[in-house]
């Protein structure tokens, strides 16, 4: 590799508790972990923008003041989303040539969002612009959201910028605040296990999309049902419609919708009592609730490819495992689980023995990585 003078290192994350539940302004908690996105890079002054990846193939080659076309479907998207979103509020006269590399398999922690954090920090650079800690997360959320084409929140751009290690972050996507939570003095040991099912996969061609359209469409239900003022759809969120009027309605909503709403309001109360189990020390309850997270996630929200499902079985009630879910949509990719170190050899035997058993063809793509909590989104001093 050739000498650059930055390097930025956005982390992917995981979310114990607070899963799909973002895009309709609920509360959630994540990790950013010591694996992530590295991009090495000069500053061009005629506003080239020239970068290579470790991952993919290909180039990627443009200039910073073109106007942004659309997309090309390859991975050059997320540097011309990044561009697309930044450009919104800047003039961006200055580009980058460099490097990017990602250093776990792609699917379930977020590394989309990782790679956008990284090129907006980079133009941001280049072009000495400053932003916050919140124009981070924002912009490359919003080039995710009108570029990309996912309809997400802003969990995974949150987690990635806001993350410090050892602290779970506690998150209001309504209203932005948050809180960077010490662990309890009495909490157990843990590592978290990344159990990759072999499988990748794009959320943009998942149903990803549908289900944030099914939830935004059980909300119009409810406040239609009770004679109540209604914004466009994409204006509407489970947030806005109490607990109480669900418990009126659910059953006069299409069972599918009444299913999402359900796993919303449960989720939120999990992510409460996380964060107070996290606060007092107690492992055993904070797991307890992230298993109970991905059942909702499997039977209300209805994601969860076979091949996760079967990990999920595998693991839910082995010794020494606190607790683990589907990472990211859940729709394939990965697995995150909570782990009392003294049992990993084991964990990592049985879960591997009796996955494989059942899907040998993912005997050469199906892996676990132990990781652990980071510091988020910066620049590296080399």
């Amino acid at each position: 590799m050739k000498e650059y003078t930055y390097h930025i290192f956005a982390p992917y994350r995981v979310c114990p508790l607070g899963a799909h539940v973002d895009h309709q302004h609920g509360l959630v908690s994540g990790f950013a972990i010591d694996k992530g996105v590295d991009l090495w890079f000069n500053i061009t002054a005629g506003g080239s923008v020239s970068l290579t990846s470790h991952s993919f193939p290909g180039n990627v080659n443009l200039r910073i003041d073109d106007k942004t076309r659309v997309k090309e479907g390859n991975w050059g998207d997320y540097v011309r989303g990044a561009k697309y979103a930044l450009s919104k509020r800047f003039v961006l006269r200055h580009g980058i040539e460099g490097e990017i590399a990602g250093s776990l398999p792609i699917g379930g922690l977020s590394s989309s969002a990782a790679v956008l954090i990284a090129y907006v920090m980079a133009f941001a650079k280049a072009n000495d612009i400053t932003l916050t800690e919140m124009e981070v997360i924002k912009t490359a959320s919003e080039a995710e959201r009108e570029y990309i084409g996912l309809n997400n929140g802003i969990l995974d751009q949150s987690c990635i910028t806001l993350g410090e290690k050892g602290k779970l972050l506690f998150l209001d996507t309504a209203t932005e605040q948050y809180r960077l939570i010490e662990p309890g003095e009495d909490l157990a040991e843990y590592e978290i296990a990344i159990i990759f099912s072999g499988l990748t996969r794009s959320l943009v061609n998942s149903d990803y999309n549908l289900r944030v359209s099914e939830c935004r469409t059980a909300a119009w239900c409810m406040q239609a049902y009770k004679e109540q003022p209604i914004k466009p759809l994409d204006q509407t969120f489970l947030r806005d419609v109490p607990y109480e009027m669900y418990e009126e309605t659910r059953d006069r909503m299409p069972a599918r919708f009444a299913r999402r709403a359900a796993h919303f309001y449960t989720e939120y109360k999990r992510v409460r009592k996380g964060v107070t189990a996290w606060e007092s020390g107690n492992m055993e309850l904070f797991g307890q609730l992230i298993k109970q997270s991905c059942e909702s996630s499997i039977h209300n929200y209805e994601c969860g490819s076979p091949e996760l499902i079967k990990i999920y079985d595998c693991l839910k009630d082995l010794d020494g495992v606190y607790g683990g879910r589907f990472s990211g949509a859940g729709f394939k990719g990965a697995v995150i689980a909570f782990v009392d170190p003294k049992h990993k050899k084991e964990v990592e035997e049985s879960i591997t023995r009796e996955y494989l058993a059942e899907y040998p063809e993912y005997k050469k793509t199906f892996k676990i990585y132990w990781v652990h909590s980071a510091d988020g989104a910066h620049f590296v001093k080399e």
